[in-house]
């Protein structure tokens, strides 16, 4: 393959990969993909639309939970035009522009999604360990500060990435390994030093996603010290299923995360297609999977989706005046 650069930035193209070697078989490999991603959609617009609606679920966790599905969406529609253009037009060339944009916009939700869980996981500490204070801790808005705040640490902390990689020369194969943009594959690309951007990149996962995953651990060392101290073993396990949806949601998250850094560092040995197996369980699993577990865990949630679907079925949805 001829690779095509220019001196010019903007007029730079990389190459997305999709299974090399399995080209011939892109068009079926693209049917459990294209599931997937409709699933996604679907069952993220539902949990949207069913707490819109439903005014009883206009509470705090389920705030909480609407931006999950929210920024899940938009983790979903960042990578779905390059992975379906590839294995269904085989369009392999990205502009560096557009490159860059999405590279943004995938790392920003990304962090965005470990904010929320954080968010997530002070709800259910104040809902068990301070449940009088409940509705004036968490008031509405307090939350939009808390939703607000998220998006603006994570987008001001990815906002210097395409500009530090805009500064490169990308003298290199112009070759990417995945369907999509990151930031940690394209500067390896460059012909001049990545220390910066080495240094920076780990900085912002410590100061987000370590931050985060520090305080989940600590809110919930304080929920299980109260949940314990309750002397019912029912009043027990009830508390701690208010959590269960929410423990699901933050290891859909934290596994593939850890697995795929795993991989990356140690894992030079193993088959191609085990990396971009990981990377896509990091970047589809917990969006795909997240609806499904709060709809499946949570009881109001899972009332209100079957009231819907009974509506619908129902012959008065058909009945013309």
């Amino acid at each position: 393959m001829t690779i095509l650069y220019n001196n010019s930035l903007q007029k730079a193209t990389f190459f997305l990969t999709g299974f090399q070697g399995l080209e011939e078989l892109h068009v079926w490999i693209s049917i459990p993909f294209c599931s997937i991603y409709l699933i996604v959609i679907v069952g993220n617009l539902i949990i949207l639309h069913v707490i819109r609606t439903d005014v009883t679920l206009h509470e705090p966790m389920y705030y909480f939970l609407a931006m999950l599905a929210l920024t899940d969406l938009g983790l979903c529609l960042s990578t779905l035009p390059t992975v379906m253009g590839i294995f269904w037009f085989d369009a392999r060339e990205i502009g560096i522009p557009a490159c860059f944009i999405q590279l943004f916009f995938i790392h920003t939700l990304s962090l965005v999604e470990s904010s929320v869980l954080l968010s997530m996981s002070i709800d259910c500490y104040v809902a068990i360990c301070n449940p009088l204070r409940y509705s004036t801790v968490l008031t509405p808005a307090r939350i939009v500060r808390m939703g607000l705040s998220s998006v603006c640490r994570s987008a001001l902390l990815i906002f210097p990435l395409p500009f530090l990689l805009k500064r490169f020369q990308y003298c290199r194969s112009h070759v990417l390994a995945h369907a999509y943009c990151l930031h940690l594959e394209i500067m390896k690309l460059a012909c001049s030093s990545i220390i910066v951007n080495h240094i920076y990149g780990l900085f912002v996962v410590a100061c987000t996603v370590g931050v985060d995953s520090l305080l989940i651990f600590l809110s919930y060392a304080l929920i299980l010290r109260t949940v314990l101290s309750i002397a019912s073993r029912q009043e027990r396990l009830r508390a701690l299923n208010t959590c269960v949806s929410h423990i699901c949601a933050v290891l859909l998250f934290y596994i593939p995360m850890i697995g795929l850094s795993l991989v990356h560092r140690f894992g030079e040995h193993l088959p191609r297609i085990v990396h971009l197996l990981m990377s896509y369980v990091y970047l589809l699993v917990p969006p795909l999977m997240n609806p499904i577990v709060y709809s499946i865990k949570t009881k109001q949630i899972r009332q209100r989706i079957s009231k819907k679907f009974e509506f619908i079925k129902s012959p008065r949805c058909f009945r013309q005046d």
